[in-house]
Order: structure tokens, then sequence, then C-alpha cells
């Protein structure tokens, strides 16, 4: 047992000493990363839809990667909004590693030099992403109304490690009995002042507001928030986070085996 938490705990440090690299090397370019997390369903295809639109109208050069296990659906829905799009087939791994997102952005030069934002819609799944650093600027976490009010009690280090919540399909939140401030109170549990925003993929509701959230960090004119839980975990992110803990807490080898080096 021993031996499997060193060899999970070599396989995320090496990830982290990645994802650092590739943070420096977004941060030279000038490109905001932004991950965003969340159960499979939660909207977060439909919502980015409307964000990369967006951002095409105002201005604002923006490209898109997109992670599932199987097919490129995701990655032909975003590329009608006209940015730049790149799938990621994951086969089977259910989370992005650092050095997969870096090989993708760098083959032939795909990312374009002037990128101001770059979205990465990781795989639909709130454990293994969790503990992977990215190179991200922001860690965003996506639930629907439709999950229930206790989602962040069930997944404290998801949650507990974002730098913002995003609460999707507002627009039936009254027809599933949404309870949000249940939510919001189990929320501040695992991470409290954490910024919340409200949207709705259908009617447009809270995109505007998101995309600013993005563009005042961008600019310096909102600080990142820090998470409480980062204390008490590995360096996810290593501009926000400094601490010796391993960074999941599990002590089993990740469920879909050791990922690739």
């Amino acid at each position: 047992m021993c031996r499997t938490v060193d060899l999970h705990q070599a396989v995320l440090a090496k990830n982290d000493e990645r994802a650092l690299a590739l943070r420096a090397e977004l941060a030279a370019r000038g490109t905001t990363a932004v991950n965003l997390l969340s159960s499979p369903g939660s909207g977060k295809t439909a919502l980015l839809e409307l964000l990369l639109e967006r951002c095409a109208a105002e201005g604002l050069p923006a490209a898109a990667v997109t992670a599932d296990l199987a097919t490129e659906n995701d990655a032909e829905r975003l590329a009608r909004s006209g940015a730049p799009v790149r799938q990621i087939l994951t086969d089977g791994l259910c989370h992005l590693e650092a050095g997969m997102l870096r090989r993708h952005l760098t083959e032939g030069g795909w990312l374009p030099e002037d990128t101001a934002v770059l979205w990465v819609e990781n795989v639909g799944n709130l454990v293994c992403p969790a503990s992977y650093d990215l190179g991200e600027t922001l860690r965003v976490v996506l639930a629907s109304v439709t999950e229930g009010e206790d989602k962040p009690l069930k997944y404290p280090t998801a949650f507990g490690l974002a730098n913002a919540v995003v609460i999707t399909k507002t627009d039936i939140a009254e027809a599933v009995e949404f309870d949000q401030a249940g939510f919001l109170r189990n929320l501040r549990q695992v991470n409290p002042d954490v910024p919340v925003l409200e949207t709705s993929a259908r009617t447009g509701r809270g995109t505007a507001e998101l995309l600013e959230f993005v563009r005042r960090t961008r600019d310096g004119r909102r600080p990142v928030h820090r998470p409480a839980l980062a204390a008490e975990h590995e360096p996810l992110l290593h501009h926000r986070h400094e601490d010796d803990d391993h960074p999941h807490g599990h002590a089993h080898p990740h469920p879909h085996g050791v990922p690739a080096a």
C-alpha cells in the first residue's frame, strides 16, 4: 500500500512540475486559462458555447479545449462559434493532465499567439480532475440546479479548491425545487467566500457576468480567490497554494490505473 501511495504522489508531483511550466508559458504569452470542472450533464458545453460567442462579439481572442473519453461531439458544437477549438480524447482516462494539455496546445502551433482566454472543458467528473493542476489561472466548478444542494459536501475537494463556483440551469431552478440557500450554506462549509455566479445557457443569464469576472481577473482588477482548503493540500495550483499534504487524500491508486507520464 505504501508503494502504491508513493507512486500516486510521484505522478501528481510530476504533473505539478509540468503544470508550473505550462502556467509560466501561458503567462508569458498573456493567456488566461480557465479550467472548467463539473459532473456530466451540468451544462458546461452549452454555457461554453455562449461564452465563446460573447468573446467573439466583444473582440476578445479566445480558444477552447474540450476533453472527453470518446467522440468529438463537443468540439464540433463549440467550433460553431468560430473560435479555435481542439478536442482531446483521453482514451478512458477520467481527467486531463498538464502534459497532455500542453502537447495539444503546442502541436503544430495550434494555439494562436494572441489568445487572451483559453477555456479548458475538463472531463465530466468531480473526483479525479480535482487533483490535477493544468497550469490554469482560474479553476471554476459548475453545479446545475438538478444536482442537489449537497453536491459541495459530496465533492469537497473539487468545490473546496475552486476559485469560483457557477450555478447552471437556473431557468429551471423553481421547477426542480432547487434549495439555493442550502447549496450556498454547504458550499461555504468547504470554501468560505468563494465567488458564486448564477447562469442559464437557455436564457443567457449570467454569461456576461461570468466573462466579466474572467476579464477582471485577467486585468488584475479582481484578485484570484484563494480557497481556505488550499492550506491543507499540496500545491495543485502553485501560484496559489503551498503545503506538503497529499492533494487528494486518497490512499488508493487512480481508478483507471497510473496515468501515462
